[in-house]
């Protein structure tokens, strides 16, 4: 008859428990491949392929046994850190899509907003459409691949340890917000202050020649203006991406 102890047992479970809960919990938020859109057991199937995979590279779990009160400390640091570490790229996403935001504003389209059924929340047509892009810039440039990294990579920067929430203090996530801000402004500026330039030479024509409709013109012109320059723009859409995603998945190194 096959025996064995609740030492062996917490010895085999133990290493490809915490990275399969730290992967399970990063594919719940990440975009893209942790959307609705992705069935659930594709994504269990995806953290166990991980988890197993990164056994040859991972530190030594701590020593823990099944009954310890520390384990759902443990449970609970892994789950954060996944949570933490899809945040981080969805903040990437989230300034690219505030800049569409922006731009949108500034053309006169955010009046066109629609339910979005992978979110589902609302959003505009021109953050829709920068989103699109980058989701699809996302696979291109394997950052799924530097994400899967960053992941092997925190549990040397972050192992599961006695202290479950020392990542928070060592990280402080609730100051990522700022780069959604800096990075959207850095991408719609190009774009805002074209438009800017337009409503001011459409404000200096409507002065010279008050007999022009300049609701009737404006309209064509501008939304023209800015959709040429987010064609023109577009090809230098990888740059601020790129370098926002490696400086949020930074901190997991």
């Amino acid at each position: 008859m096959l025996t064995f102890s609740e030492a062996q047992l917490a010895a085999w479970l133990m290493p490809l428990l915490w990275p399969f809960l730290r992967a399970l919990a990063l594919l719940t938020s990440l975009p893209v491949i942790g959307t609705r859109t992705v069935p659930r057991r594709v994504r269990v199937a995806f953290a166990a392929f991980v988890a197993y995979t990164a056994q040859p590279v991972l530190p030594a779990p701590p020593a823990v046994t099944l009954d310890s009160p520390l384990l759902l400390g443990l449970v609970a640091q892994q789950a954060v850190i996944g949570l933490a570490l899809g945040f981080a790229v969805r903040l990437a996403f989230a300034a690219v899509e505030f800049a569409g935001e922006l731009i949108g504003l500034q053309m006169g389209l955010n009046f066109a907003g629609f339910f979005d059924p992978v979110t589902a929340g609302t959003s505009t047509t021109t953050s829709r459409f920068f989103g699109t892009t980058i989701a699809w810039l996302f696979i291109v440039v394997d950052g799924h691949l530097l994400v899967v990294a960053a992941l092997v990579h925190s549990f040397a920067a972050f192992p599961a340890s006695p202290e479950p929430f020392a990542f928070l203090a060592a990280t402080a996530p609730h100051r990522w917000g700022a780069e959604i801000f800096a990075t959207g402004l850095w991408i719609a500026l190009p774009l805002v202050t074209m438009l800017l330039f337009v409503n001011l030479v459409l404000g200096a024509i409507s002065r010279v020649a008050p007999q022009l409709s300049i609701f009737a013109i404006g309209f064509p012109v501008t939304l023209g203006v800015g959709l040429l320059g987010m064609l023109l723009t577009l090809p230098a859409l990888q740059t601020p991406f790129t370098l926002t995603l490696e400086r949020m998945l930074d901190n997991f190194r």
